[in-house]
């Protein structure tokens, strides 16, 4: 198994490379995030690191200590899974601030936001700041071929088809509050800002059932 060490040095080789030559970072496999069925956040945050630096993405001292890693407890952080951190969560106001990081062609799972107990469903938009995404949400299929591939993990577990590829310091946003969507990031992996309303985790709505979060 590679060490946390060599698997930063591979994602930031690999990513510097990819903007300067317009290809794709290496993508890390299963093994290198698991061993004896347990997943390895720090390898996973690691890899993380490495590509903000190849980005030139700050990382203050909050983010080392606050971001989260998850792999949806699915055992495909390879395809399926991401990090993240909320900067600002506020249930007076409703203001909620996140920054999504995603590898090679992760996907954040097929998921929904409704109402719970007093908590409105929450509403979402995304601000591409590196990388590219393509997001998935209610709407007809485009006969296009789409420019990223879905996770065989999840092949089942997919019930929106509309999808739309936003690149750097592009915004999309959600159709309706309670529309089923997810994302799957580009080649080069992607950092995207996160706008939205309070976050509640009893509001999320996951369509595979073996999902935990």
């Amino acid at each position: 198994m590679r060490t946390g060490l060599a698997l930063a040095m591979l994602i930031a080789v690999g990513a510097g490379a990819a903007q300067a030559q317009g290809g794709a970072v290496p993508a890390p496999a299963n093994k290198d995030f698991y061993q004896n069925g347990k997943f390895l956040a720090d390898k996973a945050k690691d890899a993380y690191f490495a590509m903000m630096k190849s980005y030139s993405y700050p990382i203050p001292e909050r983010l080392r200590k606050e971001m989260w890693v998850t792999d949806f407890a699915l055992g495909d952080f390879a395809h399926v899974g991401m990090a993240g951190i909320f900067w600002y969560n506020d249930k007076a106001t409703g203001v909620f601030g996140h920054e999504i990081f995603l590898l090679p062609g992760q996907m954040i799972v097929e998921h929904a936001h409704v109402a719970a107990g007093d908590v409105k469903a929450k509403r979402e938009a995304w601000h591409v700041r590196h990388g590219w995404i393509v997001t998935f949400g209610e709407g007809q299929a485009s006969a296009q071929a789409c420019p990223v591939k879905l996770p065989a993990s999840q092949a089942k577990f997919i019930t929106v088809k509309a999808w739309k590829q936003v690149r750097e310091g592009e915004v999309d946003s959600l159709q309706r509050a309670t529309a089923k969507h997810f994302m799957i990031a580009g080649p080069m992996g992607a950092i995207v800002t996160e706008y939205g309303t309070f976050h509640d985790n009893l509001g999320l709505r996951f369509t595979n059932p073996a999902v935990k979060f």
